[in-house]
């Protein structure tokens, strides 16, 4: 996928979503508390087993967190919240931080290391992924307001702009979002689409968020930014320079199941279309004109004159809407006599 693809898809996941994550989150904090005070206790296993699968169920099918195997993130966190592992955990917790280092590097106690690394992640989620939506989504915004080059170098501008160099770790402080713990790793790998191999980096993040942050602000450096669907109001990536306005993702409430870029283009269409100068407008406007002037002149009654106004309004809509009428019967039905005609048939119907 296109770098920056998963942050995008973070800005997107809705507020009721994350206070959803709130209650199982609080069950793991306790679990947390626990390994602070160096005793975690047993009663409170069920607990976190169920937590870990409400924070699955949540999620599961929620970008970007939809494109993890259930099954096998199921799998990890039964062994994760076992009673083995807790067992471990408590043997663990009793070691001095010498020991527990070298436990780390022995492989003694792999699940309550897994255990104390884990914990953390979760526990933290809801709280992580509100401080990234509320922050990262100002930054969208700004990016979609001040980048007027949509280049590298102008996201490079705007990132300057919104972000302090010298980042603190201050809530009312934007820039310590630009912190990432993160371990990089290079290695061979073949890219979908090429048969040779190329050198990499694999990158290891110590939160969900991190990643996330890091996916995105990886994007930014090969031109890639997060913009607004101007019909839908969901944020999506742009690949390129171009000032794109439209997702293709489905546009929403549309009966004919089109995409926003279709829908967004027809409107896009229509607004030039409803220009005063443009042809079907102007069919539209002399046709309106002269029926005025003829009630005016008393030529025309009100009930005839209003019904052929209302026939000329549909007539330009369609128009509108169709190019083929608009290049075919349209202005011949506009014509006064042959709209006075339809009108009266109209009306003796």
């Amino acid at each position: 996928m296109p770098t920056g693809t998963i942050g995008c898809a973070v800005l997107n996941i809705p507020g009721e979503t994350i206070t959803r994550l709130d209650a199982p989150c609080t069950t793991l904090n306790q679990l947390l508390t626990g390994i602070g005070l160096k005793n975690v206790d047993m009663q409170i296993l069920p607990k976190a087993q169920e937590a870990g699968q409400a924070v699955i169920h949540t999620l599961h099918d929620v970008p970007p967190f939809s494109r993890l195997d259930r099954k096998q993130f199921e799998e990890f966190l039964m062994q994760v919240f076992s009673e083995e592992a807790f067992t471990e955990l408590n043997e663990y917790l009793q070691l001095s931080m010498e020991q527990q280092a070298f436990s780390g590097v022995t492989g003694e106690h792999p699940l309550a290391a897994l255990l104390v690394r884990v914990i953390p992640v979760l526990g933290h989620l809801s709280y992580s992924l509100r401080q990234y939506k509320k922050t990262m989504t100002a930054f969208a915004e700004f990016l979609q307001e001040n980048a007027e080059i949509r280049t590298p170098a102008g996201y490079a501008a705007a990132f300057g702009q919104f972000f302090r160099e010298n980042a603190t770790l201050e809530e009312s402080d934007p820039s310590w979002m630009t912190l990432t713990n993160a371990t990089v790793q290079y290695v061979p790998a073949i890219r979908p689409g090429n048969a040779e191999a190329q050198l990499v980096k694999r990158m290891h993040f110590v939160s969900f968020v991190g990643m996330f942050r890091a996916g995105l602000f990886e994007g930014l450096c090969v031109g890639h930014a997060p913009r607004k669907c101007a019909v839908c109001g969901k944020w999506f990536l742009t690949t390129d320079a171009r000032h794109t306005k439209y997702c293709s993702g489905y546009a929403p409430n549309d009966r004919r199941g089109r995409t926003c870029r279709q829908v967004g283009n027809l409107r896009g269409r229509e607004q030039r279309e409803l220009a005063a100068d443009h042809p079907i407008k102007k069919i539209y406007t002399k046709r309106f004109n002269t029926i005025t002037q003829y009630l005016r002149r008393g030529t025309l009654d009100e009930q005839t004159a209003a019904v052929m106004k209302k026939l000329a309004k549909r007539k330009m809509e369609h128009a509108i809407r169709e190019p083929s009428y608009a290049q075919g019967g349209y202005a011949a039905e506009m014509e006064q006599a042959a709209l006075m005609a339809e009108a009266k048939e109209t009306m003796e119907r």
